[in-house]
């Protein structure tokens, strides 16, 4: 992973949504990582909801990997709001969510993705639900929806639909 903003000293990058263990790259690249997690068994340096993270900040990099469709519809604009916050100017989101565009909410494996189907997609890995609550989606997007959401909480944004059913989106703040 190379510097995304140069190499003029440390970086940091708040990941939300963490989850269990740091995403690969980042430390290894030089930044610093703070990981976030709703979820206090997962260890993570702030417990907190992505939705009200408390007095932190300001981040480079505001990083949140397959983590923003686990809150509701209307929380969507709460939860990118806070990230704004918590970046510091020039500060960068990389959002990554499922892709929902062309996918049919059906347990049909989706083509290259075993294991997968429409309906984890839509819904959230069923098996780990009942153990894990915050594991469920609550809400889902396309391209044009979460370049809105981004634009709408102020940052410039660009979105990318990816392989594998996934969709990027890439926010500064102004």
């Amino acid at each position: 992973m190379t510097r995304l903003r140069g190499d003029s000293g440390p970086r940091s990058v708040l990941s939300v949504g963490s989850g269990p263990e740091e995403i690969p790259g980042w430390g290894e690249a030089g930044y610093s990582v703070v990981r976030l997690d709703i979820d206090p068994s997962t260890n993570p340096d702030i417990v907190a909801s992505m939705t009200a993270m408390g007095p932190i900040g300001p981040y480079d990099i505001v990083f949140c990997c397959h983590a923003l469709e686990h809150v509701y519809p209307h929380e969507v604009p709460v939860a990118l709001a806070e990230f704004y916050r918590v970046l510091s100017r020039g500060g960068m989101a990389i959002i990554l969510v499922p892709d929902l565009q062309d996918v049919p909410p059906t347990d049909d494996a989706l083509p290259g993705m075993e294991g997968y189907s429409g309906l984890h997609l839509f819904y959230g890995d069923a098996k780990q639900i009942a153990a894990h609550p915050y594991m469920a989606h609550h809400c889902g997007f396309v391209e044009s929806t979460l370049r809105a959401a981004m634009e709408a909480a102020g940052f410039q944004a660009r979105t990318q639909r990816m392989e594998r059913y996934q969709l990027m989106g890439i926010g500064i703040k102004t």
